[in-house]
């Protein structure tokens, strides 16, 4: 971002361009409090870059690896008091955007603050992003870089044709990988603590077994 702002300030025409950036903001954030207004509860919807995007209805697959990560994550982090794990209907804001994420950990210093009635959510500490045909360009893109940038310090990228999870770590408001697997294990660095076998993200046996590990967890 500096070297845009570097950019710009060398521009001989920067008052115009100040002035006309001001003016399509001032036109976007109108546009984003007739979204606010007019986005009912039962549609999935966001607000990226000026633009509503509704998504269609998701793929039992989607739905079955995201609900495999949930049952596993929020168990998990509710056993131990960690904060909360909410999921993909809450819209998440950030400065210029409003995503719903598939799933979302907020840790307990950002939980402690969630209200009953709450219907904007602050940026999470954690989101995990199960990929489709139609979210793919956006998960790896806008989402992607808007997740780094604004305090998201762990991103997950699910994938669930080719049964891999991407597991990305913040630094200074980059992403960098810290694992791509099918197999093994992938361990959290937000959720302290938390692992999971990869596999159990795409076998409901084993992410039961999982589950039950945490329910019952083996002496020594």
């Amino acid at each position: 971002m500096n070297a845009i702002v570097e950019q710009l300030l060398r521009a001989t025409t920067l008052p115009e361009i100040v002035d006309e950036l001001q003016a399509r903001l001032a036109q976007e954030r109108a546009r984003r409090e007739k979204f606010y207004e007019e986005t009912s509860d039962d549609q999935k919807a966001e607000f990226i870059n000026g633009e509503v995007i509704m998504h269609s209805p998701a793929t039992m697959r989607h739905l079955e690896v995201r609900e495999r990560l949930s049952t596993v994550i929020r168990l998990y982090v509710n056993l131990h008091q960690l904060g909360r794990v909410v999921g993909e209907k809450a819209l998440c804001v950030f400065p210029r955007n409003d995503y719903e994420p598939d799933l979302c950990f907020f840790g307990r210093v950002k939980a402690a603050l969630l209200q009953p009635t709450q219907r904007k959510f602050p940026p999470p500490d954690f989101i995990a992003e199960v990929l489709s045909e139609s979210t793919e360009s956006k998960d790896r893109g806008e989402k992607f870089d808007d997740y780094a940038a604004h305090g998201v310090g762990e991103y997950w990228i699910i994938d669930p044709a080719g049964e891999i999870v991407e597991q990305y770590l913040a630094r200074e408001g980059r992403y960098s990988l810290a694992q791509k697997s099918g197999t093994g294990e992938v361990r959290s660095v937000a959720v302290n603590g938390f692992s999971i076998p990869v596999r159990a993200l795409f076998d409901d046996q084993l992410n039961l077994q999982v589950a039950r590990g945490l329910l019952h967890p083996t002496p020594g």
